[in-house]
């Protein structure tokens, strides 16, 4: 939800007047919530300075699913931490599975910058096809190596999930597209800045959008996951943030709450599908990545590849969202999604991801827990 729905919403006012008063919105930002966007790096262990910036991955509904075990001097181990599923728009933890993908390939980039080869062994208890578990996901040891930087490393700081609406007057670069193509290195990439492309896709996923949107459960999933202003954020610093002086404004005002945003009868449901409908119509590209097949190690293997590309936006200077509601896997999204993969991997596959891209806003960053609360055991 943007500005301008907002003040739609809010219709100016004393809502308008304390979002904008100087003492109110100078202490609405989740500072400690943020904070180890700036620990990355200031670590002496060298997996502990790789786990820093592997927490900063994108990943589905910013769940961040990870916990690592710390093994001997030199080692780790990655888990799923099963508290973090997202059992109805993401039944077989395929999307979660993912963003361990981009975890572990954040990892791998920041531990060969600061001189150490990962050796990774995937799933080395074996993994079920329909879901996660407490088995571990990888295990890791490090060895000191020549460092070696990946040019998208230096773009992780700038990395964000942009949702936002973009300029539509702005059209993407082809030479833009056809650098970014040349990213991945699993999967089929695929995108488009054509017109006709455009349009198509901003109709499915607007389509997409409001299917989860009017599909009960999908949508309280989401709307479960709130973090409304700064003290939800920084008490659980995952899920969806809502943060900021007007949308805390909302709140204190009894606007913005689970329960309006639950009702399809209120103004606040009403104003969220516009806003994200906003975010869909504005797509200036897409890009979409497809596997062969759809093993747990396709789709960590897909996660490496969709950093990869998400990286290779923001060296770009394009913003980027990932909109995978029409890849989902549950009964109202049967028709999209048989449709999306029509046309994306007409022959056989699966669609791993879709995205978004164009020209937004500067956005800030995005909250995490940070890594002290992600080591133990399962």
């Amino acid at each position: 939800m943007h500005r301008r729905n907002i003040l739609k919403i809010i219709g100016g006012g004393v809502v308008l007047a304390a979002a904008g008063a100087v003492g109110f919105s100078t202490t609405r930002r989740p500072d400690t919530a943020l904070a180890p966007w700036g620990q990355a790096g200031q670590y002496d262990d060298p997996r502990m300075n790789a786990l820093s910036y592997a927490i900063l991955t994108p990943n589905p509904h910013n769940r961040q699913p990870w916990i690592v075990r710390l093994d001997g001097e030199n080692a780790l181990t990655l888990f799923f931490d099963t508290d973090k599923q997202l059992p109805h728009t993401d039944p077989n933890d395929r999307q979660l599975t993912i963003g361990l993908g981009c975890f572990l390939e954040l990892m791998r980039m920041a531990a060969n910058a600061d001189g150490y080869d990962v050796a990774v062994s995937l799933f080395p208890d074996g993994t079920d096809p329909g879901g996660l578990d407490n088995r571990p996901v990888a295990s890791v040891v490090f060895t000191a190596a020549p460092p070696l930087r990946d040019p998208l490393f230096d773009h992780v700081m700038a990395r964000r999930s942009n949702k936002e609406p973009y300029d539509s007057t702005r059209p993407v670069p082809t030479d833009a597209i056809a650098r970014i193509l040349q990213t991945a290195r699993h999967g089929r990439l695929g995108g488009s800045v054509q017109d006709a492309d455009i349009a198509f896709w901003r109709q499915l996923t607007t389509d997409a959008l409001t299917i989860e949107f009017e599909t009960p459960n999908t949508f309280k999933e989401s709307v479960d996951l709130f973090r409304i202003g700064k003290a939800e954020i920084e008490a659980n610093p995952d899920g969806i943030d809502l943060g900021g002086p007007l949308f805390e404004a909302l709140s204190y005002a009894g606007v913005l709450t689970r329960e309006a945003t639950l009702d399809p009868a209120s103004q606040a449901y009403a104003e969220g599908l516009a806003a994200a409908h906003d975010n869909t119509q504005s797509a200036m590209g897409h890009l979409w990545l497809v596997t062969q097949d759809n093993t747990r190690a396709d789709q960590i293997a897909i996660g490496a590849d969709w950093l990869r590309v998400n990286l290779a936006c923001t060296a770009e200077g394009l913003s980027f969202q990932p909109l995978s509601q029409a890849l989902q896997e549950y009964p109202e999204m049967a028709a999209l999604y048989q449709e999306t993969h029509s046309r994306l991997a007409p022959g056989s596959g699966t669609v791993q991801m879709l995205a978004r891209i164009g020209y937004g806003p500067d956005v800030d960053l995005s909250p995490r827990w940070p890594i002290a609360a992600k080591l133990g055991t399962v």
